[in-house]
C-alpha cells in the first residue's frame, strides 16, 4: 500500500474511534451518528494530507507534527462550531483530534510503500 492509501486507512479507523468516544457524554448520545461520520471524514482529510506529506518529507518527526497540526487545526474548526451553538467543549474535541492527527501522522511515515521513482 502506498503512504496515501494507510494515511486514509489510518484516517478512517482513528476518526470512526475518536467520534465513539463521544458516546462516554450523556449530552451527546442522541448526535452520535453526526458525530462519528464527521469525525470519520475529518480522520480521512487528515490522512489523506498525511499521506501527501509522507510522500515528499521523510521524517517520523515531521509527519508527527504535520498530522498533529492539521487533526488539532480541523478539530478547532469543529470546535468553534460548537461554540457558536452555545456549548463549550473545547478540550473535549480538540484534544482527541491532536492525538488521532498525531497517531496518523507517525502511521503514515512509518507504513507503506514511497512512490515509484
Amino acid at each position: 500500500m502506498n503512504k496515501i492509501v494507510v494515511g486514509l486507512v489510518a484516517g478512517v479507523v482513528l476518526g470512526a474511534l475518536d467520534g465513539a468516544t463521544a458516546w462516554f457524554y450523556p449530552e451527546t448520545r442522541p448526535l452520535i451518528g453526526g458525530i462519528v461520520a464527521g469525525s470519520t471524514f475529518k480522520g480521512m482529510l487528515v490522512g489523506l494530507a498525511s499521506g501527501w506529506f509522507a510522500r515528499k518529507v521523510d521524517s517520523i518527526k515531521w509527519g508527527v507534527v504535520a498530522g498533529a497540526a492539521l487533526g488539532l487545526l480541523l478539530a478547532f474548526g469543529v470546535a468553534v462550531m460548537d461554540a457558536a451553538s452555545g456549548q463549550q467543549h473545547y478540550l473535549e474535541i480538540m484534544l482527541p483530534g491532536f492525538v488521532t492527527g498525531a497517531i496518523i501522522g507517525f502511521s503514515t511515515q512509518r507504513m507503506g510503500t514511497r512512490k515509484a521513482a
